[in-house]
């Protein structure tokens, strides 16, 4: 045992991605009294802890799709960016697989924006299929941020193949739609399902507005994604808006 260097025995740790990776090391090296392998194997145990603790988190958020799993393609759909003073409303509709392995699934502002990335590229790869529906400023100031959103929730869907034959939501039901629909008050902390879906939409819509950040940095898009940051509000006394503003938003800024 003693012939393994404790570097190649941390590189060993830092490669494990599930339950028997962490089982197979603590057993491996359980019997190495020396004190880094020993502090290595104690830190196995508590990540393996940590893991176990997010399957059962997972499994609990699957609680709507166990529930409504006589449905064949269950969707979740919520959306990002109701409140901005600047940019669209963007809604995302994801159907994940019925044997849905993806960890970390969460409500997309209670993770970190490199979180998100990561999780954005997993759902996009394991998703049975994924919509997404946007509606501009323009629109928003035309027909009010609620109607706006429920077109590019119903644009979302109707990008799916296959069509979706139960819906999840958060918090909303939305009028114009031929399917079963299950609001969920802060279903995308609940619900697998929404959860992916605010991810996607967040992510979408983050990555846009980082690309307006470039052609009107004044407003610092970048980082407030056009909500109403004092800073936002400054600029936009200083500057007037943009085009990407939402003059109904805005109006009393003016």
């Amino acid at each position: 045992m003693s012939e393994i260097t404790v570097s190649a025995i941390t590189k060993e740790l830092k490669e494990i991605r599930d339950l028997n990776g962490f089982d197979a090391f603590i057993a491996k090296y359980a019997a190495d009294n020396r004190d880094s392998v020993v502090k290595l194997v104690c830190k196995a145990s508590k990540q393996k802890e940590t893991l176990m603790a997010e399957f059962a988190r997972t499994e609990e958020m699957k609680k709507y799709e166990k529930q409504y799993s006589d449905y064949e393609f269950i969707c979740g759909i919520d959306e990002v960016g109701r409140g901005p003073l600047a940019g669209p409303v963007y809604a995302a509709a994801v159907i994940l697989p019925k044997d849905c392995d993806i960890l970390y699934l969460n409500d997309s502002k209670k993770l970190t924006a490199a979180k998100r990335e990561e999780l954005y590229d997993i759902i996009l790869k394991k998703a049975v299929s994924v919509g997404i529906g946007f509606r501009s400023p323009e629109r928003i100031d035309e027909i009010n941020i609620l109607q706006a959103t429920y077109e590019s929730m119903r644009d979302a869907v109707s990008k799916l193949n296959p069509q979706p034959t139960l819906l999840l939501n958060d918090a909303v039901t939305i009028p114009g739609l031929n399917f079963k629909q299950v609001p969920i008050i802060k279903g995308d902390a609940k619900s697998i399902s929404i959860a992916a879906a605010s991810i996607v939409a967040k992510v979408t819509r983050d990555r846009l507005m980082d690309e307006y950040d470039k052609k009107y940095p004044e407003y610092g898009f970048a980082s407030n994604k056009g909500y109403g940051s004092a800073a936002h509000i400054e600029a936009i006394k200083k500057y007037g808006p943009c085009e990407i503003h939402r003059r109904t938003f805005i109006k009393n800024f003016l």
